[in-house]
């Protein structure tokens, strides 16, 4: 199998990171301070990061509990710009699929690395861009864009590079496709070209990369996939007044926040144990309250529409 040093979709599952091939250096110096909110935490991420498919429990967890007082900042990463990053020799697309089926058994979230043997992406790129262009319309939506193409690509097999499909997760989560388009061809592109400066200059050689700072620019960075202390410790580093928020854990409340959850997801928000989480969702499945996608790797449930 291609080495992990020339290949950044073989994410080590070890340290929960996607590398981007090329010399390590320091995390910079930006000085980025928090907005609104108290605390700010810039996000640099990627459509198709495994580790970051894999930490999707933790930060929905996040945004629940200390939503009112943390910001999120979205960033592009620009994991694979296309199939010869690597000047030694170009590598292919099926050395990605055994390693995605090994690491969504490892993070415990369903991912299918069929999608590499059947419509393999040439690049992470467009979707990459077609978030940025979200972004221009909402950046709410753009969030529950991103989620849609997530699920396209890691659970259906979805070549999500094809404007088809991206356009197929805008029409679900309510976007403008014709702007979506023409901010895809123009300001898009701009955007997305900002972030990757951004993340040269602050040092990100892979995802998921969180920056926590506050408003006198104190900074923590937790660096790949971690267990949900790490960011919960985080945001108090920088700021230890931070409360949480209580949330209703019933399925109904879940679901009602996000329409679409795995089982390690479930536990994670409701506090569940990881067998009965499944048992639950697969029972409300069968009562027609919830629908139901199996992949090899595991499944998702979406609250069935009226």
């Amino acid at each position: 199998m291609e080495n992990k040093s020339t290949n950044p979709l073989l994410c080590d599952p070890a340290t929960g990171i996607c590398e981007v091939p090329g010399e390590r250096t320091g995390i910079g110096n930006i000085d980025v301070k928090a907005s609104e909110k108290p605390v700010k935490v810039i996000y640099f991420t990627d459509p198709i990061c495994s580790s970051c498919w894999g930490i999707e429990p933790q930060l929905r967890k996040l945004k629940l509990e200390y939503g009112n007082n943390v910001d999120i900042e979205y960033r592009m990463g620009g994991l694979l710009p296309d199939w010869s990053y690597n000047s030694g020799g170009i590598s292919k697309p099926s050395d990605v699929a055994h390693h995605w089926d090994e690491v969504s058994l490892y993070y415990d979230m369903p991912i299918d690395g069929d999608v590499w043997l059947q419509d393999p992406l040439d690049s992470s790129y467009p979707p990459s861009i077609a978030f940025k262009a979200a972004q221009l319309q909402d950046k709410t939506k753009a969030v529950e864009f991103m989620r849609e193409l997530r699920e396209m690509v890691f659970l259906k097999k979805k070549n999500i590079a094809k404007w088809e499909h991206i356009a197929s997760a805008a029409r679900k989560t309510g976007l403008d496709t014709d702007q979506l388009k023409k901010d895809f061809d123009g300001k898009g592109k701009e955007l997305f070209q900002e972030d990757l400066k951004l993340a040269r200059e602050m040092g990100v050689r892979g995802f998921p990369t969180m920056f926590f700072t506050n408003d006198s620019g104190s900074r923590e960075t937790v660096y790949g996939s971690k267990p949900y202390a790490f960011y919960e410790t985080a945001i108090l580093k920088v700021n230890s007044d931070t409360k949480k928020s209580e949330y209703s854990k019933n399925w109904e409340s879940l679901f009602a926040k996000y329409s679409s959850l795995t089982a390690k997801e479930y536990s994670e928000l409701s506090g569940t144990p990881r067998r009965e989480s499944e048992q639950l969702l697969n029972d409300l499945s069968s009562k027609g309250s919830l629908e139901k996608l199996t992949t090899k790797n595991g499944s998702i449930w979406t609250l069935k529409s009226n």
